[in-house]
């Protein structure tokens, strides 16, 4: 067709595939890697490669992330009502966790942060609420700090 043989037809798509599997990634960035299914590894920063067809990459982002933790209902000690909502900084500390432990690790740690929201809230009674905003970021952190977070993320600070 083009006086091209077989031979530079394989070449060039040889070339191709080599070429298709260079990756590059920020320095904030890691790919956890898998094989045929099974897990190779975090890889990254710079340059890396993944064998085309054979592994699978997926990007964890590294940077901290601010999530706002929207407006719940909670019920305090003395039985009145109350919205309060938070903002939440984490990162992720380990990339293989975070992606081989939990589906989605966002959701996981979005849950989690509203859950305890209302747990620490609902323990104190009105007044201690709005009297004592500020000592009850400690009560967020010994709640928080303790467990293990969803898929090796670690909580920066919530109120």
């Amino acid at each position: 067709m083009f006086g091209v043989g077989p031979l530079a037809t394989f070449f060039i798509i040889v070339v191709i595939l080599i070429i298709s599997g260079i990756k590059i990634l920020k320095e904030y960035e890691r790919a956890v890697v898998f094989r045929l299914g099974r897990m190779v590894g975090a890889r990254g920063p710079g340059m890396v490669y993944v064998i085309p067809g054979i592994e699978k990459m997926v990007k964890m982002d590294l940077r901290t992330v601010t999530m706002d933790i929207p407006p719940q209902d909670v019920i305090t000690r003395d039985n009145v009502s109350v919205k309060v909502n938070a903002v939440l900084y984490f990162r992720v500390l380990d990339p293989n966790r975070a992606v081989r432990e939990v589906e989605n690790y966002l959701f996981a740690t979005s849950q989690l942060a509203q859950v305890t929201l209302r747990s620490v809230c609902g323990q104190g009674e009105l007044d201690e609420l709005l009297a004592e905003r500020e000592r009850s970021t400690p009560a967020f952190r010994r709640f928080w700090t303790p467990r293990p977070t969803p898929g090796g993320s670690k909580s920066c600070s919530s109120s």
